[in-house]
């Protein structure tokens, strides 16, 4: 595990100062320094992630022993303040901090739950480029969510399990954790030889020495924290090309590979169809990540290689992919908005199924509009009136939010309907959007008024009888 900063990190600190104007020097503060936000005031969230400043890169260096499940970590942070900084806060969840640095120089922090509070030696002003270091270490804590499922770092019998949404990145890396800030990625994980670890990205080799390995993964699109990964374990690593050339990174347990073959093997054909109808496919990886932890019970689309729990189905697959678009590039701002990440992925599936010789989107659509109950959760409850994060994963924002692209695309047309997805992805790649503006591209795209539309199926409870 690395304990100094990298090329990586000298060499974008370097080039983000050289790059920044003249007036983003290191002068004269600018207004009073100030404590940043604990939090950005998300409706379901509001403690995660942190104001007064802006990541721009992540480089993490892990240390796991699965025997022990004790994981050590040195976490390098590049920023930029937004406000003239007396102090800034973190998102980290559990373990001893042994070093904690602003700009080489030690800081004072506290610590009061998942909020680490930092206060460097002299104030950061505002627009100045920053390095914060973090070593840390300890036994990771499974972060239990509102509905009761778990995430973060969460210990299987050979390794570990590493999903993120929407609040498990700080119980393994300190972060500011909200999809609003995006940032580059570089991960060196260590493991014990013989094991494979898998972060985000593209692998920049690996290396053994003393009984353990380090892989070295580099994920140079923005990436929301939720979507890291850093799985590791027991694992038969396959790397592949498409016929366009991307990388194809697919990381199988041996207890799953049964039927897993064949279904990985579509992965390129639907990365060509979903090019083919959305945009070109936004990162620089694919693949997937396919390990044996029952307890887990969900899969998560993290960023160019999805984490399977089990061996996945094809709709699964085809599932997780199209997050790579809508999710992963496109990113929500808040998470009311999930039905923009989970609806368009259900949908998608619909699409891969009527691309491969099964029902129309619009006969999907006529057979779950038919056959559902009347009491059902996806009537009842609409896709952008969740109560509550306890409903964040459940059936509304998938089902009744694919159900509202199809009832869309019935109400404008296919020409228009596909002219529209493919323009919210081309203006919002790397971005992040809320339903208000699905709904103004619609209308632009169009030249209709679909307010009335959307209401029905978005905001208002009921089975929609009239759009």
């Amino acid at each position: 595990m690395s304990r100094t900063p990298s090329v990586v990190v000298a060499g974008l600190l370097a080039s983000l100062v050289l790059a920044a104007p003249a007036s983003a020097g290191f002068g004269p503060s600018e207004g009073t320094f100030v404590e940043g936000a604990a939090g950005l005031g998300d409706p379901f969230f509001p403690q995660a992630g942190n104001g007064g400043y802006n990541v721009h890169h992540y480089e993490l260096g892990l240390d796991y022993d699965p025997k022990t499940d004790r994981l050590e970590g040195t976490t390098y942070i590049i920023a930029r303040a937004t406000q003239s900084l007396r102090s800034f806060h973190l998102d980290l969840r559990g373990f001893d901090i042994s070093k904690l640095e602003v700009e080489g120089r030690a800081a004072e922090y506290t610590r009061a739950g998942q909020e680490l509070t930092v206060t460097p030696k002299r104030g950061l002003h505002n627009r100045q480029y920053f390095v914060v270091r973090v070593d840390y270490a300890g036994v990771p804590e499974p972060v239990i969510d509102p509905d009761g499922s778990s995430e973060g770092w969460l210990h299987t019998d050979d390794g570990a399990f590493v999903v993120g949404e929407p609040q498990g990145s700080p119980g393994w890396f300190p972060a500011n954790d909200n999809p609003r800030d995006k940032a580059t990625y570089v991960s060196s994980i260590t493991v014990p030889k013989g094991n494979v670890a898998l972060g985000n990205g593209v692998l920049h080799g690996k290396r053994t020495s003393k009984g353990k390995t380090t892989w070295r993964w580099v994920q140079s699109d923005p990436m929301a924290t939720y979507l890291a990964t850093a799985t590791n374990g027991d694992f038969v690593l396959d790397v592949s090309r498409t016929r366009a050339g991307l990388l194809i990174y697919n990381a199988v347990d041996p207890q799953q590979a049964e039927g897993t073959a064949e279904v990985l093997a579509k992965q390129p054909a639907m990365i060509r169809y979903f090019s083919d109808t959305f945009g070109r496919y936004p990162f620089d990886a694919a693949g997937a990540i396919v390990d044996d932890a029952p307890d887990v019970g969900y899969a998560l689309e993290s960023q160019t290689k999805p984490n399977y729990d089990r061996a996945p189905d094809e709709s699964t697959v085809a599932h997780e992919i199209a997050h790579q678009w809508f999710g992963n590039s496109v990113s929500l701002t808040v998470w009311p908005d999930i039905w923009l990440n989970e609806g368009f992925a259900a949908f998608s599936e619909w699409l891969w199924d009527e691309h491969t010789g099964g029902p129309t989107t619009r006969e999907t659509f006529q057979r779950i509009y038919d056959n559902t109950s009347p009491t059902s959760s996806i009537w009842t409850t609409a896709p952008r009136a969740l109560p509550g994060p306890e409903e964040l994963f459940a059936s509304t924002a998938y089902t009744r939010g694919a159900l509202t692209l199809a009832a869309l695309q019935e109400k404008i047309g296919d020409r228009d309907f596909f002219r529209l997805l493919r323009r919210w992805y081309r203006e919002n790649r790397d971005g992040n959007v809320t339903t208000e503006d699905f709904i103004a591209l619609s209308e632009r795209v169009t030249g209709e008024q679909l307010d009335e539309f959307f209401d029905v199926w978005l905001y208002r409870s009921g089975r929609p009888t009239g759009w």
